[in-house]
């Protein structure tokens, strides 16, 4: 789960990381107000969970009330495209209003779950205000790189090593040193997958800022905050994944046409593979899970057969906790009740195939049976094509 910049500098600040003064605003007469309140000059900035908001113009310097309006008018409301929206970008539905600062330096600070060592990786480099990965392509021998031991937490040392790394003042090390200790303790805490500083700035007078933070969260730890939980913005997602999680489905949506509900997220992973090895795109992932209900599975039908751009459905079962005759009674429930307009092609072994088989040719449905998975992502994307 992610949430808006506004929230993850509350977040940072409750735990002392040093943050600008700002406030949120849901209208224009909010965010005029509030720029009034923090004084100009001030910075406008759009709220969507996506980076590279400056570039595509969602960030707006202002110097007077009339121009604190003026891009509020013209940010509310607006689609805003940037690389991490795809083409077709986001709404934007509320605005962080925040006081100017003398920039004198901009860095980049971040911390990642680092899943090869098991531990938090912390990041740094002197190229701030950039994209981390633009960095790593381009100049991968300016980032700097810590990993955290889970027992006794970022050492001072590292903290130290990382400062002075990116070439900070005696006098700012120390300053340095706390940051990123709260800034670990945040991530650990709240069980966050990654925090990112960008840019982590140094002001004129020396003092280091938090100009902008993106923190995600790990979705399997969220029962344990309520509070976090809280923070979901649900227009910031793709409204089949929220339908998804509803129904506690792996639901992930992609760019393709062929639409695959599977189970088990090592199968569904090669089922995507074999589909792109048949010359496909899958339009998602979907893991139904081992011990998912007829209800379930009809509820992952739907969400498919809601994605427009789907032409065609691969159905790839290894019947082991969920049995086949369940999984086929789900389709059938789900085609009945949406309506079925594309080619369907499903692929069924294990526990009670001969049963589940029973029950779709009973239906009446035209169905496309497969006998092994690369025959069913052939004939998927070859029904696809036709229909397309």
């Amino acid at each position: 789960m992610n949430i808006h910049e506004h929230q993850a500098k509350e977040l940072l600040r409750r735990y002392g990381v040093p943050v600008p003064a700002g406030e949120v605003a849901f209208t224009v007469e909010e965010a005029v107000a509030a720029a009034e309140r923090l004084g100009f000059p001030c910075v406008v900035k759009a709220q969507i969970h996506a980076g590279g908001r400056g570039k595509a113009g969602g960030v707006k310097l202002v110097r007077d009330a009339a121009a604190a309006q003026a891009a509020a008018k013209d940010l509310l409301g607006k689609t805003l495209v940037t690389p991490q929206t795809g083409p077709t970008g986001r709404v934007v539905r509320r605005l962080l209003v925040e006081q100017g600062v003398a920039i004198a330096r901009e860095l980049y600070l971040g911390m990642v779950v680092d899943r090869a060592a098991g531990r938090v990786a912390v990041m740094a480099s002197t190229e701030g205000g950039v994209e981390i990965e633009e960095v790593a392509t381009t100049a991968p021998e300016k980032i700097l790189r810590e990993t955290i031991d889970p027992v006794v937490g970022l050492a001072p040392y590292q903290g130290r090593r990382l400062a002075f790394g990116l070439g900070l003042a005696k006098d700012q090390v120390g300053q340095a040193v706390s940051l990123m200790t709260a800034l670990a303790r945040c991530f650990v805490e709240s069980d966050c997958s990654l925090v990112e500083l960008n840019p982590l700035v140094v002001l004129g007078d020396g003092k280091l800022l938090a100009l902008d933070a993106k923190i995600g969260f790990d979705d399997n730890a969220l029962f344990r905050h309520p509070d976090l939980r809280a923070l979901r913005d649900p227009s910031e997602e793709d409204p089949r994944e929220v339908e998804a999680a509803k129904h506690d489905l792996s639901y992930i949506a992609l760019e393709g046409d062929i639409g695959c509900l599977v189970n088990g997220a090592g199968l569904a992973m090669a089922t995507m593979d074999t589909v792109k090895a048949a010359g496909g795109m899958p339009a998602n992932f979907l893991d139904v899970g081992g011990g998912a209900s007829t209800e379930k599975v009809a509820a992952a039908f739907r969400i498919i057969l809601g994605d427009p751009h789907v032409k065609a459905i691969f159905v790839n079962i290894f019947g082991g906790i969920l049995r086949c005759d369940v999984l086929a009674e789900g389709v059938v429930q789900a085609a009945r009740e949406v309506g079925l307009a594309v080619p369907l092609v499903v692929r069924m072994e294990g526990t009670n195939v001969e049963q589940g088989k029973q029950i779709l040719a009973a239906s009446g449905l035209d169905i496309i049976s497969a006998a092994d998975m690369a025959d069913g992502a052939q004939k998927a994307v070859a029904a696809a094509r036709r229909a397309a």
